[in-house]
This record gives structure tokens, C-alpha cells and sequence, in this order.
């Protein structure tokens, strides 16, 4: 049972990595158009800036799930590497499960309220002159919080169940 909840989760993270990927390629096309409307027509645009924020924004909160599934956060192991296995696993998973799953679930359930209330009041960016709606830049940063929230959770019982896999060394 457990080994399916990973799987969906795991999967949820890697939709959202998913999404992450498509924000870059939207990021990277927006300022290409940026750099050459301006600079070769002398015509930049109204958008840009919001879209290099919004893409930027999303790009980070959509990736940290999966970047949490990877293992591929900066930790430092000095104390870590100095206890066993056991021990070293009951201390993540607490801080996973324990700490830092509930207060991204806040975070998200505040984050989903926010992204409701946008879509329903239309809620535009009042202080750019393009005005976009809000809602899809805060309905990624509910998406990329949920996401961490439950990656937060599994990687929590991983831990616990002892079916976390140790940190990779990087040789400097």
C-alpha cells in the first residue's frame, strides 16, 4: 500500500517537474521575443517582465518536489554522516513528516484559497501595464506547494520505514 502511495506521489512531482520544463521553454521564448523586439524594432514589450516572473516563480516551486524525490537538495552531512542509518532516518523523516510537512500543507491550503479568490474576482496584476490575470501564476505556486507538501510527506515515511536512500557524496 505504501509502495503505491510513493508511486502516485512520485508521479505527481514528476507531472510537476513536467510543468517546470514548459515554464523554461516559456521563460526562454519570451525573452528571446523581449531581446529582439527591443533592441532590433525598438518595440519592447508590456509583458515581458511579468512573464519572466511569473515563469521564474513557477519554475522554482514546480521543480522542488522532484528535486526532493532526487535527493538533490544542498544538505550538509557533516553531523549526518557521523550517525547510523537508524538514527539519521528517524531525525528526516520527523523533520519531513513531522515539521515541514504540515507547514507547506498550510502554505498550500492558503495558496489554493488565493488562487479561488483570484479566479473568481479576476485578479489582474495592478501594477504592470500588460495587467494579467493571477490566477494561473497562483495556480502554479498551489500545484508546485501541494507538490512538495506530499513529496515532503512520502520522503517523511521513506525515511522512517528505512527505504530512504542515502545522500549522495559530491567529490569537490
Amino acid at each position: 500500500m505504501l509502495a503505491r502511495l510513493f508511486r502516485i506521489v512520485d508521479g505527481i512531482s514528476w507531472l510537476a517537474s513536467r510543468l517546470a520544463d514548459a515554464s523554461v521553454v516559456i521563460l526562454i521564448a519570451a525573452m528571446v521575443y523581449e531581446v529582439v523586439a527591443r533592441y532590433v524594432f525598438d518595440a519592447p514589450t508590456d509583458w515581458a517582465f511579468d512573464i519572466a516572473y511569473m515563469c521564474s516563480g513557477a519554475l522554482f516551486l514546480l521543480g522542488v518536489s522532484w528535486a526532493l524525490k532526487e535527493d538533490a537538495h544542498i544538505r550538509i552531512d557533516i553531523l549526518r554522516n557521523k550517525m547510523s542509518p537508524r538514527v539519521a532516518g528517524l531525525i528526516e523523516g520527523t523533520t519531513y513528516l513531522i515539521l515541514l510537512a504540515p507547514f507547506f500543507a498550510v502554505l498550500s491550503y492558503i495558496a489554493i484559497g488565493r488562487t479561488f479568490k483570484a479566479w473568481q474576482t479576476g485578479e489582474v496584476e495592478m501594477v504592470s501595464p500588460w495587467a494579467p490575470l493571477m490566477w494561473p501564476f497562483y495556480l502554479t505556486i498551489a500545484i508546485g506547494l501541494t507538490a512538495l507538501t506530499l513529496q515532503l510527506a512520502v520522503e517523511g515515511l521513506r525515511a522512517f520505514s528505512g527505504q530512504r536512500s542515502q545522500s549522495k557524496e559530491v567529490e569537490a
